[in-house]
């Protein structure tokens, strides 16, 4: 009798153990067929992520730009030179881009503003036409020259069914390049489930609002090298026997 109930008192300080483990005790095993914390969204998810050319801002005739006209009066200009940092953080996607003959570019795109009085006001860059990026956008980043001024700057966008959205890429209070980015958040819809034949959004100019302290005298900032963290997943996986719904 008294080694039966020895054996059984083991028996049931062993089953509570391991019932402890299990349900989440001191244990760091990971129980067969649970995700990874560390592997969610890395090696689960299908996804296809490169950083893409949109623009480097050669062409000063492809750009345009507006202002209140009794605010001030607002120029573009194509000027020599380039970050010297980006050769080094892009060097990636520059050399894939020199493969395909596409120049790096040195020059960049130029805007001046002169203020007629201090007011409330903001003045925008537009392309003639909006910019196409293919695929699902992640990120979209920008290099600036901004003079130290409480200006925030912001990337207008179109989404899929074409309508207008504003984000906040952030203020413009340092001196030299910086590259500025900003993230595209899921509420803007990049495709529709119904179509297949085409996805993304479109880059449709940069809006600058002026900080009221500091909105009177000139104004000069300059741009270059628009580029964008996409996922071509969807783009490359496509059956090759489709129809594409260009008709």
């Amino acid at each position: 009798m008294k080694r039966i109930l020895i054996l059984t008192i083991i028996m049931l300080f062993v089953g509570f153990n391991l019932f402890g483990q299990a349900s989440g005790g001191t244990s760091t095993e990971t129980l067969v067929g649970s995700p990874a914390a560390d592997k969610i969204g890395i090696d689960s998810a299908q996804q296809k992520l490169i950083d893409i050319g949109i623009t480097k801002f050669e062409d000063p005739g492809f750009w345009y730009a507006s202002m209140p006209a009794d605010i001030g009066m607002i120029t573009l200009r194509r000027r020599a030179g380039e970050p010297a940092a980006k050769i080094e953080l892009d060097k990636e996607r520059l050399d894939n881009e020199a493969l395909v003959n596409d120049p790096v570019g040195k020059f960049v795109l130029g805007v001046k503003v002169n203020f007629y009085k201090r007011a409330v006001s903001n003045f925008s860059v537009y392309p003639v036409r909006p910019l196409p990026i293919p695929g699902k956008s992640k990120t979209i980043s920008l290099w600036v020259i901004g003079r130290n001024f409480n200006h925030n700057l912001k990337i207008q966008i179109q989404d899929y069914f074409g309508n207008n959205h504003e984000l906040t890429m952030g203020k413009l209070n340092f001196l030299g390049w910086k590259k500025m980015t900003v993230a595209i958040p899921p509420t803007i819809p990049q495709s529709d489930y119904h179509f297949t034949s085409r996805m993304g959004i479109k880059f449709s100019g940069l809006k600058i609002y002026c900080d009221l302290m500091e909105a009177y005298g000139t104004f000069y900032i300059y741009f270059d090298d628009l580029s964008a963290v996409v996922d071509l997943f969807e783009e490359e996986n496509r059956d090759q026997d489709d129809v594409i719904d260009d008709w």
